[in-house]
């Protein structure tokens, strides 16, 4: 099979959350468990750092990899979903894994997945475990893809847990309220193992604080410890917090033995997408008329991004807005500017909301726009629209986002 015909494969013989939604959500690990030992346990040979959270983990986790890597550490990075390419989602120092190793993979073990019935998600974990465990990487910064108590990457021993914050999203696989998801975000947490939470919740902390007793572990929440302030290439003001997020994790692994420096905090914190390829982060796409683009989608996310939208000048507000099918408008029809003239389009993946029912949807909340076939037709559209004073903001799911950058 050429790479494209192992992404084909890939894409459409398994269940993935990402194109399907629920009918890809495993209730156990019992899967991951199997194929790690297939695979003769990669897990167990390399080291890591575990992150989960509702926003910030991705960004947290290329921050953290930009500054290990910038201390001279072969570092693993393991994020999902991709933007543009499959192999974003596995890079050692910002390089991505080679396409052959991709195709290798999917053949040596086809039978096995097939036997198995393994999700995408499973066998790219696996894929990622083993391809870090060849290379012999000195450490892996391993984001967790939703929830972590049942995640597929759940089956490592971290040096250090990660958790950024808990809001509402995936409310229909890790509950409706924050105690809820934070308890399942809550499930990286191991015995021994150094726990740093990004931000204090009243509501959370008692769950985090239990969880950490039950552990046997020391919990620190950056956001009341940290004091120094960093800048980073990865623009927004939201990035604040994961900045302190991720300086209190670094300490964690000094403690382990590592060897990280300011200066390697200070430079990685400066290069995180020359180091590791990060995009769609509060990315400027172009300046006249200033278009930018940024991957938040659930309700925090979003009031991030919609706070960054109020530092910005500008004569008028377009919006190139989708998302999936299984999002409660309710939840941020709020935090959407009202002033805005608005570009309804569907994401070209199974689980996008149709345009013209966002369309119909959103108007009842007074949000008004036109509806347009593709999310490309939607952002021309704007481009052609929009005066050089104006701003062009996309956004709204990651796969809006994809399909431009």
């Amino acid at each position: 099979m050429t790479y494209q015909d192992t992404l084909n494969w890939m894409f459409s013989q398994l269940p993935m959350y990402q194109q399907q939604g629920k009918t890809a959500y495993k209730k156990d690990l019992a899967n991951t468990i199997k194929l790690a030992k297939h695979l003769n346990n990669p897990e167990k040979k390399f080291k890591s750092v575990h992150v989960a959270g509702t926003n910030g983990k991705g960004s947290t986790s290329h921050m953290m990899a930009s500054i290990l890597h910038e201390a001279g550490y072969k570092v693993g990075l393991y994020t999902s979903p991709h933007l543009k390419d499959f192999r974003e989602r596995i890079k050692i120092n910002g390089k991505e894994i080679s396409k052959q190793f991709v195709i290798s993979f999917i053949k040596q073990h086809k039978a096995f997945f097939e036997a198995n019935s393994l999700s995408f998600f499973e066998m790219t974990v696996g894929m990622a475990f083993d391809y870090f465990s060849k290379q012999k990487v000195d450490i892996v910064v391993l984001e967790v893809g939703m929830g972590g108590r049942l995640d597929s990457t759940n089956i490592v021993s971290p040096e250090v847990s990660v958790i950024t914050n808990i809001g509402l999203d995936h409310t229909q696989f890790l509950g409706n309220t924050l105690k809820a998801i934070a308890f399942e975000k809550g499930g990286i947490i191991k015995p021994n193992t150094p726990v740093v939470v990004g931000e204090t919740q009243k509501e959370t902390q008692p769950v985090f604080n239990e969880l950490a007793k039950k552990n046997n572990c020391k919990i620190t929440y950056a956001d009341c410890v940290v004091k120094e302030n960093y800048k980073s290439d990865l623009i927004g003001s939201y990035q604040a917090k994961n900045i302190k997020t991720v300086i209190q994790a670094i300490y964690e692994l000094n403690k382990k033995g590592f060897i990280i420096s300011k200066n390697h905090i200070k430079e990685g914190l400066l290069n995180v997408v020359g180091n590791t390829g990060l995009l769609g982060r509060w990315q400027i796409l172009n300046q006249k008329p200033k278009v930018v683009c940024d991957t938040g989608h659930n309700r925090e996310g979003l009031i991030h991004v919609m706070n960054q939208l109020k530092n910005e000048n500008f004569e008028t507000l377009h919006i190139v807005f989708g998302v999936v099918n299984d999002k409660d408008l309710s939840l941020i029809v709020d935090i959407l500017p009202k002033k805005a003239k608005y570009y309804f389009s569907k994401p070209d993946i199974p689980r996008g909301m149709p345009e013209n029912k966002l369309k119909k949807e959103l108007a009842k909340f007074n949000i008004e726009g036109m509806a347009y076939k593709s999310v490309n037709e939607a952002y021309k559209t704007a481009i052609n629209n929009a005066k050089n004073e104006d701003f062009v903001f996309i956004g709204g799911s990651t796969f809006v986002v994809a399909e431009i950058i």
